[in-house]
């Protein structure tokens, strides 16, 4: 009993902690007062009303969006050939490359965002548009590729071999019968690579520029400035955003199979 209750308490104190930040905010988004106060005096949706009439979060918004889409779909049409030929076939050097796909995803993202800024913003003078999808692609890339590996390894090989002996060759047999099979898994690939893109930090804050701005990226500029609910506001608008498509994915498809 008493380790049970221990147990209990553990587990009360672990999500308290996970939560209660989030939790914090999202009381502080509904205050009424100019500054951001926790416990919330008085209520008030002035502040959700205020995050769509700020221009630099619209503007920011639609920056945020469009680099999203546009590097997880890069990352997802050059990860599934890849995770293709690390599961199926074995070569020399093949741990290494396994190596180098995942490294993204172990060095520190600021790392990752200065090395970028170094090449792409300073040494060959990219716009800086084209420098974020580049980046987002780059650290979007071992998300996708580790994914679809997943779903490749539970993938009947004697489906495909089939398909071979019947006269389609491997590419044919790669999009009519593979990907079919394994969509689940490249959807729960696009969902966790669009949310990684949407709301990274470390790369988008070294390859911002004027003019150009991720979404997060403004929320940072604009508390430099101002320390009102605003901010909470808005990150309480991302948090139930994100929640909402992570468990949608998880009802439809089961996205934590996959990840």
């Amino acid at each position: 009993m008493k380790k049970s209750t221990a147990l209990l308490i553990f587990i009360i104190l672990v999500y308290t902690f996970l939560i209660g930040p989030f939790l914090i905010i999202f009381l502080a988004s509904f205050g009424s007062e100019e500054l951001m106060t926790f416990p919330p005096k008085g209520f008030s949706l002035k502040w959700f009303h205020k995050v769509f009439t700020i221009v630099m979060f619209r503007d920011a918004f639609w920056s945020s969006l469009k680099i999203a889409l546009g590097s997880t779909a890069s990352a997802l049409i050059l990860g599934a050939p890849i995770a293709y030929a690390l599961v199926r076939f074995k070569f020399p050097g093949q741990n290494f490359i396994e190596v180098i796909f995942s490294s993204p995803a172990i060095i520190p993202g600021l790392v990752i965002g200065f090395a970028l800024l170094r090449f792409f913003v300073l040494l060959t003078n990219l716009p800086i548009l084209l420098g974020l999808y580049i980046g987002h692609t780059a650290i979007l890339l071992p998300y996708t590729v580790r994914v679809i590996s997943s779903s490749l390894r539970n993938f009947d090989i004697s489906i495909e071999e089939a398909a071979v002996s019947l006269g389609a060759s491997r590419l044919k047999s790669f999009f009519i019968v593979i990907l079919p099979s394994i969509k689940t898994g490249v959807v729960a690939s696009f969902i966790l690579a669009f949310i990684t893109s949407f709301n990274n930090v470390p790369v988008s804050l070294f390859l911002t520029g004027p003019g150009v701005a991720t979404l997060p990226i403004q929320m940072l500029v604009y508390m430099e400035y101002y320390f009102d609910p605003t901010i909470a506001a808005l990150s309480s608008i991302l948090i139930v955003f994100t929640v909402f498509i992570v468990q949608s994915a998880e009802k439809l498809i089961g996205i934590s199979k996959y990840v």
